[in-house]
This record gives C-alpha cells, structure tokens and sequence, in this order.
C-alpha cells in the first residue's frame, strides 16, 4: 500500500474490498517477477501443439477476463476465438469434435461445477485444456492439462477485484508467450496503477455526483468493452444501480434511445484503434446532451461533463484495460459507501458460485 493511501479501519464498511484494490500493484509486480517464467513455459508448450482456434470458458467476472484474451487472440495471434456456452455441454449432453482446439477456462476459485464438467468434456473430445486460475489446488486445475496461477493471493471480498487484473496480466503474458513476444509492454503497469490507487480522492468527488444515480450505461469499443462490461457489474453488484454495458457499435444500434441528459453515460476511451472507433458514439452521445464520463486520456476528459485521466500515454492498447479498470473499481466502491451500503457483502451473493 502506498504511503499515500489511507488505510481502512477495521470496523469500516468496504474495508476488505478497499485493501484488496489497494493489493493490486504488488500483485501485478508478483506475476512479472515470479509468475511470467512459468507462463512463458506453459505458452511455449502449447503453441509447439499448433491449436487449430481457440474456446474461452468462465463466469462472472471472469468472463469478462476470457472476453479480453479473445481480443488478444485475435488481434495479436491471428487466432479465430469463441466464448462458450456451457450448458450445450452440462444440459443438454452435447458432444463435439475439439481435436486440436485450445480450450480455456477462467475461474477465481476453480471450484464451479459447471467449469470443471465442461473442461472435462472438453479434455475427453479432444481439446487441450488450461486452466487461469487463483487457486492452483483447485478441481479445476486437477481436471486440465495445464494451469496458470494468477498469484493473487486470497480474497475475501466478494467483489472481485485484484483477481481480474490477475487474469488480465497472466492472460496478457500467456498470449505474448504464444507469439514469442516478451511481454515487455507490461513491465510498466504496477507502477502506473499505484499512481492511479493513490488518486482515491478524484474517484470519491466523482461517486459524489453520480450516488443517486438510477441507472447508468458503460460503453467502450475494442479491448475496452471488457472493461465496460466488467465495470458495470461492479456497480450493479455492489451499489445495485442498474447499469447496462454494450459496445459502442450496438449502442448505436437502438439502446442510444434510452440515453437522456439524467442517467449518466461512462465511455472507456481506450488510446488507439478502439478509442477511434469509439469516437462516432462519443459524438452522438454529446449530441444527444448526455451526462457522459469519460475513462481515457486528458484531452478526452476535457471534452466530456466528468471524467478520470488516465497515465497510460506511451502504454501498448492491448494492456491499457489493467490499469481502465481500477478507478471504476473505486468508483463503485465510493458509490456504495456514499449510499451507505457495504460493498464487502453485497445482499445474496457467495463468493463462489456454483453453477451446473
């Protein structure tokens, strides 16, 4: 934690969601220094199988975390990807032919029944399955041909937060390592994430604006839809504000007639092709007198009704959703806590869920 960063008190609603944010760097640091060999080797043993295309399995947050190595994988290794639908597999029995395709599953806790039924049946038709998980003892794990663990680190609170960006870098080095890159553009991101943990205050004035929000929409193009979507259910987990995440392309496609001067707009403006993209659905939002936030550069920021400025000038695209991500963490944390909820135990929800 940085000296700058205030820690909670023990008797502080959010204390443990708040430390575990607070945790992030180090845990990006730990997967550089410790984690990267590993993931390198696990990579380099893959791609010698040559997988003919690639299947992403997960839940939840992690889902979002597969949602990003799809982009990856297609953009960087030229690889045809798909998410899959498990319950072709867990209820209605289907079977297909998966020689040579790499299956992935993501998963915090590697515990869901659903997971490990499906990596199974993926194994036995004929796939080449790898687990990213942050539990290396898991029945997930024990069920794959290959594991990649996140170094996380245990977490307690039920939103998900050092997790996610674990599987973002580890997922990040993985593909790197399936094109024999050097992952070098990550070397930069525990630093540039602490400079943005320590700007909680900016985030707090931000939540302050947006408490009584009723409902809000994310929007993003590229590597940042992940984000959006991951965002937004952070804030419907912890703060139980609706919010809608769609890419900016369908945005455009017949939701942009909800959006009014009163329900704030959070566009992720991702620097480079995704943020270009996205610049036709900034201007229709504006034109429709949106309340829009946005998550990017200054110049961007400048030009919107709020915002978060990002470090990320010099930062590769394809790594800028690890650092997009945390003041959006902090922005549903600081909203739950002004509306005097505890985003530690968010109503109805388990930490893992086990689904069939």
């Amino acid at each position: 934690m940085s000296a700058t960063t205030t820690a909670p008190r023990s008797d502080q609603p959010g204390r443990i969601m708040s430390g575990e944010m607070n945790e992030q760097p180090a845990v990006l640091r730990r997967i550089l220094d410790q984690g990267a060999p590993k993931i390198r080797e696990t990579a380099e043993r893959i791609a010698a199988r040559a997988p003919r295309f690639v299947l992403l399995t997960a839940r939840g947050t992690s889902d979002n975390a597969a949602l990003y190595a799809k982009y990856l994988l297609e953009v960087l290794l030229g690889k045809p990807c798909g998410l899959t639908s498990m319950s072709t597999t867990t209820a209605y029995g289907a079977r297909q032919d998966l020689t040579d395709v790499l299956v992935i599953t993501v998963s915090q806790s590697g515990g869901s029944p659903d997971l490990v039924a499906s990596t199974e049946a993926a194994r036995a038709a004929g796939a080449i399955t790898l687990a990213v998980t942050n539990n290396a003892d898991s029945p997930l794990a024990a069920v794959s041909e290959f594991h990649i663990d996140v170094l996380a680190g245990p977490e307690k609170a039920l939103p998900a937060t050092k997790t996610y960006t674990a599987e973002l870098l580890a997922l990040y080095l993985f593909v790197e390592g399936l094109r024999g890159g050097d992952g070098a553009a990550a070397k930069a991101l525990p630093d540039l994430a602490q400079q943005i943990l320590d700007r909680q205050a900016e985030v707090k004035q931000l939540a302050g604006r947006y408490r009584f929000a009723e409902r809000m929409v994310l929007t993003s193009r590229g590597y940042g839809y992940p984000t959006a979507k991951e965002a937004a259910l952070k804030l419907m987990e912890t703060s139980y504000i609706p919010a809608l995440s769609y890419s900016g392309a369908d945005l455009l496609h017949g939701p942009l007639a909800m959006v009014d001067n009163i329900s704030p707009v959070i566009a992720i403006v991702t620097e480079g092709k995704g943020g270009q993209a996205l610049q036709p659905v900034l201007e229709r939002l504006r034109g429709r007198g949106a309340d829009l936030v946005v998550i990017g550069s200054q110049a961007e920021v400048d030009r919107a009704s709020a915002g978060f400025a990002l470090p990320t000038e010099g930062v590769a695209e394809e790594v800028q959703p690890i650092l997009e991500i945390l003041p959006l963490q902090m922005l549903a944390y600081e909203v739950t806590i002004a509306r005097g909820q505890d985003p530690d135990a968010p109503r109805a929800l388990a930490k893992v869920t086990e689904t069939r």
